[in-house]
């Protein structure tokens, strides 16, 4: 299955529903520049990874490269529902550690701070 990914805002936050396989190829590419571009609209996102069943290496490369990018532009990435093979692969490659996880998408958008302001 292709990933697939609808957005929609919870308070401060821009949420990213994913859906399917974040994998080497059109996938990884298509998750990079959707979230460059959301990172214009809002500097807080949260990747809602409840319904993403598989990740590879690359996948998991994108998700550090989001990171790093929302970071840099003064943005911010959380994680949100990770399945048993995302949070495997996060464990295993000891990036768990640098992305803050949530249960819920609800959750990961409600703990955002307040803007400034």
């Amino acid at each position: 299955m292709l990933l697939q990914t609808s957005t929609r805002t919870l308070g401060n936050a821009l949420i990213v529903d994913c859906s399917g396989r974040i994998v080497f190829g059109d996938e990884t590419a298509f998750l990079r520049n959707q979230v460059k571009d959301l990172l214009n609209q809002s500097k807080r996102i949260v990747l809602n990874l409840a319904n993403v069943n598989y990740i590879d290496s690359t996948g998991v490369g994108t998700l550090v490269g989001v990171y790093a990018s929302a970071h840099s532009a003064g943005g911010e990435i959380k994680l949100a529902a990770l399945t048993g093979r995302v949070k495997d692969v996060l464990a295993i490659t000891k990036l768990g550690s640098i992305f803050e996880t949530f249960p819920t998408a609800e959750e990961a958008a409600s703990s955002f701070k307040p803007a400034a302001g």
